[in-house]
Formats: structure tokens, C-alpha cells, sequence
């Protein structure tokens, strides 16, 4: 792979993310974990190389840029501390005791 820049990891939370993997699926995988949660320059492609197992990629990520956390994948309204009474619909106080 090629060297790191020093912009690239010039401030606190700037990450230079080196994955090897077994396969491009997996390798991918892993990257778009991380780009669900934070900012992502991601990869386009893997490289392989010669006489190496699997196969490398690199994606850049700025963990001062957290994403929003994906909805329930329950199917449901809820959200952690704001759930809504499934019989009238109203939303609970979520500093109220239940």
C-alpha cells in the first residue's frame, strides 16, 4: 500500500483505516460497518498482493462526524428513551418512571 499522508491523519479523529480480508466481499463488508457509523472516504476497489493471502483496501474515516444511528430494524416507532404506547399511541416521557 501506499504511505500514509500527513493530512490524512493531521487532526484528532482522523483515521487511516488498512483492512486485509480474505475476500472482496468481506473486505467490503468491513468498510461499510464503518461508514454506517462515521464519515467514510471509502475504497473503490481491493489490491492484492503477489505472495500475500486475501486481499488489502484502505478507506479514510473522520470519527468526529458520527452518522445518525440507523432506525430500529425491529419494524417499529421506537426509539431508545421516546417509545410510544402501542395501545394509545402517545408518546411516554422518557424521564418518567414506567
Amino acid at each position: 500500500m501506499k504511505p500514509i499522508k500527513d493530512v490524512h491523519v493531521a487532526e484528532p479523529g482522523l483515521l487511516v483505516v488498512d483492512l486485509a480480508a480474505a475476500d472482496d466481499d468481506t473486505a467490503f463488508a468491513m468498510q461499510n460497518a464503518i461508514a454506517r457509523r462515521w464519515a467514510t472516504a471509502p475504497a473503490e476497489h481491493v489490491t492484492r498482493q503477489p505472495g500475500e493471502p486475501g486481499v488489502r483496501l484502505r478507506c479514510y474515516v473522520d470519527l468526529r462526524q458520527e452518522l445518525a444511528a440507523p432506525k430500529s430494524s425491529q419494524g417499529d416507532d421506537q426509539t431508545a428513551g421516546n417509545r410510544a404506547d402501542s395501545c394509545t399511541g402517545e408518546t411516554a416521557d422518557p424521564m418518567q418512571p414506567v
